[in-house]
């Protein structure tokens, strides 16, 4: 993961060391773990997707103002596949299938075009257990890339 962080926002530092901090020596943090009053200021960019045992497999929980502006809607409740925001539904749910069988974070920087713009994500996809075995929601960080030049 080195070779992205060097040129990644650094909000997206800030989601990564967060998420480690909550780990406490185990592999994932769970959803307990995290508190969003200590995320306050990147809560806008925040998205929390629940793992499902069922076809829709990755479901919006919670979905931040600043992603609710960015996509035009507001996802939540939705799957992913129903309400992704990404080249396709299939790269969409192949992110969080990633997070899943890795159970480790994982990064990537979308450019994809919609109705009416083209988009230039960087999503930081988290993944937390409530035993540390199952990945049972992920946490992603999202920042289109548009609104900042390093």
């Amino acid at each position: 993961m080195q070779n992205w962080q060097a040129r990644c926002h650094p909000d997206v530092l800030k989601m990564l060391a967060y998420w480690d901090s909550k780990r406490h020596g185990r592999g994932m943090p769970g959803r307990g773990d995290i508190d969003p009053a200590e995320l306050s200021a990147l809560l806008p960019n925040i998205m929390l997707v629940d793992v499902v045992n069922d076809d829709r497999r990755f479901v919006y929980r919670l979905v931040g103002t600043g992603e609710v502006q960015l996509r035009g809607n507001d996802p939540t409740g939705k799957s992913v596949r129903e309400a992704y925001f990404a080249s396709s539904p299939e790269s969409a749910e192949d992110n969080y299938q990633k997070v899943c069988s890795t159970r480790a974070p994982f990064y990537e920087e979308d450019d994809f075009q919609i109705v009416d713009r083209f988009v230039c994500e960087a999503n930081l996809f988290l993944p937390l257990s409530d035993d540390d075995q199952t990945v049972n929601k992920i946490l992603v960080f999202s920042i289109n890339r548009d609104l900042y030049r390093r």
